[in-house]
């Protein structure tokens, strides 16, 4: 199978995994459960909704699609600086999720662009 390589794919897939166990970690070690909970939701829907965006019917599904993840990416933001403000999250745990999570949300809103502005040129 010569699969191309899909970048975004692959990292929203692995954000999700380090959401599931830092939600895991907060829960077990921090009995921590709402903030976690609202983290998990958003943080695994980014990837979810990535992959419907891959199945979607028209370039505007996809552009749709890809701007509900944008928001749960930036959801997942807020979640992530608001345990690490209520001192739940070390400085370096913050720091290393939220910086795959503003990587994931840049190249989300540059394919946006990109799509619109490729969709006004057709």
């Amino acid at each position: 199978m010569n699969e191309k390589k899909n970048v975004l794919k692959d990292k929203s897939f692995d954000f999700s995994i380090r959401i599931v166990n830092l939600y895991k970690y907060l829960t077990s070690t921090k009995n921590e459960y709402v903030l976690s909970k609202q983290l998990l939701r958003s943080g695994t829907a980014v990837g979810a909704l990535i992959r419907e965006a891959q199945n979607a019917e028209s370039k505007a599904d996809f552009i749709h699609k890809l701007a509900i993840a944008q928001k749960e990416c930036d959801e997942s933001i807020y979640w992530i600086e608001l345990l690490f403000h209520t001192e739940y999250l070390s400085n370096l745990e913050y720091e290393n999720i939220n910086n795959d999570a503003v990587e994931i949300l840049k190249i989300v809103r540059s394919i946006i662009i990109t799509t619109k502005a490729n969709s006004k040129k057709s």
